[in-house]
């Protein structure tokens, strides 16, 4: 038997297995594990987005120490709420418009924020100490949350996040064959 004939009985084969139901469960376990593992070809959007997150950076740092000279000049002294104030108008001034990029740099200030104030809280004690980590149960809240309004409530979420959960949890249950089973994630159009 020649390569090509053997190659053609293995992809047969596979794409036979594939076909099964009683194997569904297990190959969308397989399939969501390689939709999670593909890296898409996305590098101009990758560069653009870095790009603009530096230049917003650097307008925001600009108009951030450029207030705080400013408040720190008009009153003779640098005060606390000086810092909240120049940031407060450097995050509407630069952040404050509805965007992928702000909304991701934001959402990720936020989650930031919630640790600081926690810890915070535990150092000025408001809330006591944790006597184990609280990190695995924080980690369960959060995936539990989210996977959750994914499934009964996706509406709700960022479009960008709807679209990944999409690729690895929806998409992992669909393929015809071995070419979007391993090679594409969904069967490629026919020209």
């Amino acid at each position: 038997m020649g390569a090509e004939a053997m190659l053609r009985t293995l992809l047969y084969t596979v794409n036979s297995l594939l076909q099964q139901r009683r194997y569904q469960a297990a190959l969308a376990v397989v399939k969501g594990f390689r939709n999670g593992a593909v890296l898409k070809d996305k590098l101009k959007a990758i560069f653009q987005a870095t790009y603009t997150h530096s230049r917003n950076l650097a307008y925001f740092v600009f108009t951030y120490k450029g207030l705080m000279a400013l408040q720190s000049r008009i009153q003779g002294k640098k005060i606390p709420v000086h810092s909240f104030l120049a940031a407060c108008i450097g995050g509407c001034l630069v952040f404050g418009e509805n965007n992928n990029i702000n909304s991701q740099i934001n959402m990720y200030l936020l989650s930031r924020i919630l640790f600081g104030l926690s810890r915070l809280a535990v150092e000025k004690g408001y809330i006591p100490q944790p006597k184990r980590d609280p990190f695995p149960l924080f980690a369960a809240l959060v995936w539990g949350i989210v996977l959750w309004l994914f499934e009964y409530h996706r509406h709700t979420l960022q479009p960008s996040l709807q679209s990944s959960m999409t690729y690895l949890y929806d998409d992992s249950n669909v393929w015809h064959d071995v070419s979007d089973f391993l090679v594409y994630n969904k069967r490629p159009v026919s020209q």
